[in-house]
């Protein structure tokens, strides 16, 4: 029987009535989300301003951060209000209950990535796939976040949001053609992406940050790692790169000539090193101290922020001192591996491969074989991004970490209930109590690690060295404007200070030692400490490497580009040269080895990670690409935006082609032949 046309009028109007109350019901949601982004806005300039100092004035901040706020509910609104009234056709109470724990979750995490941002000065995104649970739980604990007054200050917040979805969002609620046009303006900008053109933009890397909305910036990079569109290199990278063979700087790239190894070249056989140290009849002691955040920013003299470690500028110039040095990571996990491996990164980072880390050569393995003792010392856990699985992989004999300590040592002070360990000063004084002086015992490779200028900065003695801090300040030749912004992170200073002075008591109790002769000692960050302000892209990655020994002949003062990739290869060729290691003639280092010239240049490709998921950076001549953005370098590593579409073609070439084989090594192709490590490293 044909259905009844009453029927049919009455279904169609009560779907027209339902579609119509569903989107007047939306649209108080959707005007408490735009008061909502506003509301955090002023909450996350008001902790900054507790916290810290403003870069610019607190209207002007406010009305810029408001106008990305607002492309970003523009952009918000039209998926939002499809999927409510999705819902709401279904079953309206259910849509309204599930929009309300929505809302809470939003704002919830929004205001964890602000005080994210606002404790490390770092937009969280997607790095926070590529850590494990406990290593989360760590940091996060460390941070402070868990402390009581934080605690109480996040529930507060979200009583504020219930409120307002109980008692605001009502009488936000508009008529149905004013409901409907609000969805119909977010139309636009949804199609558009946002419209990110219209976003108003600074100089500084830190104001920039302030105003970016740290919510869209965590979902658009966590849509780009789930689909990987911003790691995904050029189909057509190899074909391209011939087009451009003649073109492309080739300074660093080695020729690949065998597929199933991505990374495999002939081995460089040239030896920087040997000319600046005397011979001697026995294989050195190499000691290399890695000091958690220590960046050139604050480090030695032409230190922009000021010279805030004297025993380090006073040892640089005693030293091989590499001032135009970089770290291939914006953070610790990549330290290691590029330090000690000239290793790829993979897809999160080489140690995140786990078990599944593809048998390597490495300064650790090869100096096993050849009757080395190997150490690494950490004030933290050792498990901490899988550091303690790299070592065990590459024949590190001893791992020492805050789990050895006796109980005679006291970590440094609790914060939020959480310690990352044992301050420097502990770390050293238990190395040299564990380490042997024997000078005829087997030579020595011995890793430190630090922690104590790491976020949340709180030292034994805080009172000792905030006085220090105050002292020193006087001695930087400040201005007014630059004595605030310094005073406004006197607790990192601080620690900067008691890590310098930490060393300085390390190398004069090290020289008392009968084998301190023997010994060559390599000074280096992990990375640049991000929580106080960057100045550019690359300041992140700029740190210091000293290379200190009573055996050196002749100091200098480097002004040639190197990163840590460096490091290995030259060491290696050093001991091989003056003390007959035996090397292969094929490796899979990542670089040619330490350019050591006093003028400023670049003969490296040099691949860098700014976190766990964004790799982002590269280096080439004296050009830096970051993302999209080209960028010119000059002495001390300052930067400067650049327009120039053949260079950057070049370089995003260059980088394509890293990425393509970096991205084979995440996929489980070898490094090197298993033949190569068990004739040298086994």
């Amino acid at each position: 029987m044909p259905p009844d046309n009453n029927t049919t009028v009455t279904k169609s109007s009560d779907l027209i009535l339902k579609l119509k109350q569903s989107v007047v019901e939306f649209s108080g949601y959707g005007l408490l989300l735009l008061i909502g982004i506003f509301f955090c806005r002023i909450i996350e300039l008001i902790l900054f301003q507790f916290a810290q100092s403003l870069p610019f004035g607190f209207i002007e901040l406010l009305s810029k951060g408001f106008i990305i706020d607002i492309l970003f509910w523009l952009y918000l609104l039209l998926p939002a209000s499809l999927l409510f009234v999705a819902l709401s056709l279904i079953n309206l109470k259910a849509a309204k209950i599930i929009f309300n724990v929505l809302f809470v979750l939003f704002f919830s995490f929004n205001l964890q990535f602000i005080y994210y941002h606002k404790t490390s000065l770092v937009l969280l995104g997607s790095d926070l796939f590529g850590y494990s649970i406990n290593d989360i739980t760590q940091t996060v604990g460390a941070s402070g976040v868990l402390a009581l007054g934080t605690i109480i200050f996040f529930i507060v917040f979200i009583a504020l949001i219930i409120a307002g979805l109980l008692f605001l969002k009502p009488k936000l609620k508009l008529n149905f053609v004013f409901s409907a046009v609000l969805i119909s303006i977010g139309l636009p900008f949804f199609l558009l992406g946002g419209i990110s053109d219209l976003k108003p933009k600074y100089d500084q890397d830190f104001a920039n940050n302030l105003i970016v909305n740290k919510s869209q910036h965590f979902y658009n990079a966590a849509i780009d790692y789930v689909t990987q569109t911003t790691y995904k290199p050029d189909i057509y990278a190899d074909n391209y790169l011939n087009q451009l063979e003649r073109r492309v700087a080739q300074q660093g790239k080695f020729e690949y000539q065998y597929p199933q190894y991505p990374f495999l070249h002939e081995a460089e056989t040239n030896d920087v090193l040997s000319p600046f140290f005397k011979q001697r009849s026995k294989k050195p002691n190499l000691v290399f101290i890695v000091v958690e955040g220590l960046g050139r920013a604050f480090t030695n003299d032409e230190a922009y922020l000021g010279n805030f470690t004297p025993f380090l500028d006073s040892l640089s110039k005693q030293s091989l001192y590499f001032k135009n040095f970089l770290s291939n990571g914006g953070r610790t996990f990549a330290v290691l591996p590029s330090l000690l491996g000239s290793e790829p990164f993979a897809q999160n980072g080489f140690l995140a491969l786990q078990e599944k880390m593809p048998k390597q050569l490495s300064l650790l393995n090869i100096l096993q074989k050849n009757g080395y003792s190997n150490s690494f010392y950490y004030g933290g856990d050792a498990s901490f991004d899988n550091m303690s699985g790299y070592l065990k992989l590459n024949k590190t004999t001893n791992i020492l970490d805050e789990k050895s300590f006796p109980n005679s040592y006291s970590k440094l002070p609790e914060f939020g209930g959480f310690s990352w360990g044992y301050a420097d000063a502990d770390l050293y004084d238990y190395y040299l109590n564990k380490s042997t002086d024997d000078t005829l015992a087997a030579p020595r490779l011995d890793v430190l690690l630090t922690v104590t200028t790491h976020s949340p900065f709180k030292l034994k003695d805080q009172a000792k060295y905030n006085e220090l801090f105050e002292s020193h300040l006087t001695t930087l030749r400040l201005n007014a404007q630059e004595l605030k912004q310094r005073q406004n992170f006197a607790d990192e200073f601080a620690t900067v200070l008691y890590a310098d002075e930490s060393l300085k008591n390390l190398f004069k109790k090290y020289s008392k030692r009968a084998d301190f002769g023997n010994t060559i000692f390599f000074i280096t960050g992990d990375h640049r400490i991000p929580e106080i302000p960057l100045s550019t892209k690359i300041d992140r990655y700029h740190v210091p490497l000293i290379v200190y020994s009573p055996m050196l002949q002749k100091t200098k003062e480097i002004s040639a580009i190197s990163s840590h990739f460096d490091v290995a290869p030259s060491v290696l060729r050093y001991l091989s040269n003056s003390y007959g290691i035996p090397l292969p003639r094929q490796t899979s280092f990542l670089s040619k080895g330490l350019d050591t010239v006093s003028t400023f240049r670049n003969i490296h490709q040099i691949p860098l990670m700014q976190t766990k998921t964004d790799l982002v950076d590269f280096v080439s001549e004296t050009y830096h690409l970051n993302g999209n953005q080209l960028f010119q370098l000059y002495p001390n590593l300052y930067e400067e935006p650049i327009t120039d579409e053949t260079k950057k073609e070049e370089l995003l070439t260059a980088f394509a082609d890293f990425k393509r084989r970096n991205q084979q090594i995440a996929e489980g192709r070898p490094l090197v032949p298993d033949s190569l490590v068990i004739k040298y490293a086994q």
